[in-house]
């Protein structure tokens, strides 16, 4: 991964007006994660799930429509600061509802996509089979590409 080459075509791509679907295909080919998920702020303040790669049929009802607050994305959200488990089959910290486990991911993390430091834009979550760690140099990115995306999305409508 290089860090200014890679986001320099994730602006490129940007520019071009790429699908939510497109980013998060490049997010993951950078990353070398099998699954991820965008979720978009509505003007419901809830986050509405806009793209998803790897993830069970099973759980795309309950990751639909995400309250801020729950689950990894919505405490991300919420906290406007990623949250990030070693390994998702294991943890008991109550960070990830107890229906995650189905995903089969071990090494999770959900940044927030934030268009300036407090107005979040969305969550951008990827996950991987074996436990990992997101951190350093790895979240830095996750963190930068994940704002270029949110100062790129147009604001949410009124209801």
């Amino acid at each position: 991964m290089n860090d200014s080459n890679d986001l320099a075509a994730l602006d490129a791509l940007l520019d071009a007006g790429a699908s939510h679907d497109r980013l998060l295909d490049w997010v993951l080919e950078r990353t070398s994660t099998p699954s991820g998920s965008i979720h978009v702020m509505g003007a419901d303040g809830k986050l509405h799930l806009a793209a998803q790669r790897g993830l069970p049929d099973e759980m795309l009802g309950v990751i639909k429509c995400i309250p801020v607050g729950k689950g990894m994305a919505g405490l991300a959200a919420e906290r406007r600061e990623p949250v990030s488990l070693c390994n998702l089959q294991t943890d008991t910290s109550g960070d990830a509802r107890p229906g995650a486990k189905v995903t089969g991911l071990r090494g999770t993390v959900a940044v927030p996509m934030l268009r300036a430091e407090r107005d979040v834009a969305g969550v951008l979550g990827v996950g991987r089979p074996e436990e990992h760690t997101f951190e350093g140099a790895e979240l830095d990115f996750l963190r930068r590409a994940a704002d270029r995306i949110a100062r790129s999305m147009p604001l949410p409508a009124d209801p």
